[in-house]
């Protein structure tokens, strides 16, 4: 897909401030520290769209993006970061619950995973709640460009084990480095976004 217009509709905390359009959404979610934000900005290709920082877990609000006018890209906060306060977390946690629950145009949910990681509990967890909400998933895995290619087959072995993801969900190396796989994650949204 080419990217033509990127639109930052907004961020958002209740669902009185979504987007009323109906146009499709696709949901990016991972760790905090996972690198989220390098890969919408690689996606993007654009590297202003989410502000990479230098500090984990700075999203606290769902961001959404609308590219080329037919759909959000929606970055939620990420998940697993030990120094948030746990009442935080719990609001982020009812935050993402509500929006899953009130939101009927979810189209695909992305879930990254740092490829030189076993998958978390809290990665699971998210998963399994893509799953529930009868998402397809894409799992990317990031930062692929700081393995070798026998750490990788080993490190996919690993994850698959993990993770058992259904036979319908891909599972995608990627490197917001070297734009290893971007075209296959587009591939993944249009197919899901025109469905």
């Amino acid at each position: 897909m080419i990217v033509k217009s990127i639109e930052f509709f907004g961020s958002c905390v209740r669902p009185a401030q979504y987007p009323k359009d109906d146009l499709p959404e696709v949901v990016v979610a991972g760790r905090s520290n996972v690198g989220k934000s390098s890969f919408i900005n690689a996606i993007l290709n654009n590297h202003k769209v989410a502000r990479v920082s230098a500090t984990p877990g700075k999203t606290r609000l769902l961001n959404f993006f609308l590219i080329n006018r037919a759909f959000y890209l929606v970055d939620i906060p990420g998940y697993g970061y030990a120094a948030a306060p746990k009442t935080e977390i719990e609001r982020f946690s009812s935050m993402i619950e509500e929006y899953f629950a009130v939101t009927p145009k979810l189209a695909i949910g992305i879930l990254l995973l740092d490829f030189r990681r076993i998958p978390s509990a809290d990665d699971l967890t998210m998963y399994a709640y893509y799953k529930n909400h009868g998402l397809p998933v894409t799992v990317v895995l990031t930062k692929a460009d700081k393995l070798s290619n026998n750490e990788r087959a080993v490190q996919l072995r690993a994850i698959r084990a993990a993770l058992k993801p259904e036979t319908a969900d891909e599972i995608l190396v990627f490197s917001s480095k070297t734009k290893e796989n971007v075209d296959a994650v587009w591939q993944r949204i249009d197919q899901a976004v025109q469905s």
